[in-house]
């Protein structure tokens, strides 16, 4: 299985009203030093109704100016119609709304 199937097939898991970074999308996906192949495959997301890449945000929770379905500013409309704040930085506060599959996956490490 290709690097990009895995990653979408993490991306499909995260539940409305939460939101993965890219780093855990990448752990989870079988490699944590993925975390820019999970940028690329994002940006070419075959499938945006199926796979919501809009859920995933960088280690700040900060969204990306660079959203390849109509820039940040639709990725905090996206964001904000599953019922997660968004400031008007576009920052996500991970305490509250990331995640926790996979979270921990590698602490004791």
């Amino acid at each position: 299985m290709n690097s990009f199937r895995l990653i979408y097939d993490v991306v499909k898991r995260i539940p409305r009203g939460k939101v993965a970074t890219y780093g855990q999308v990448a752990r989870l996906a079988g490699n944590r030093r993925w975390s820019r192949v999970v940028g690329f495959a994002l940006h070419v997301n075959p499938d945006e109704e199926n796979i919501p890449c809009y859920r995933v945000v960088n280690r700040e929770g900060r969204v990306s100016e660079a959203f390849a379905f109509g820039g940040g500013n639709r990725q905090i409309e996206l964001l904000r119609a599953d019922g997660i704040e968004v400031s008007d930085e576009g920052i996500v506060n991970l305490e509250k709304f990331q995640w926790e599959e996979g979270l921990y996956l590698y602490e004791m490490e």
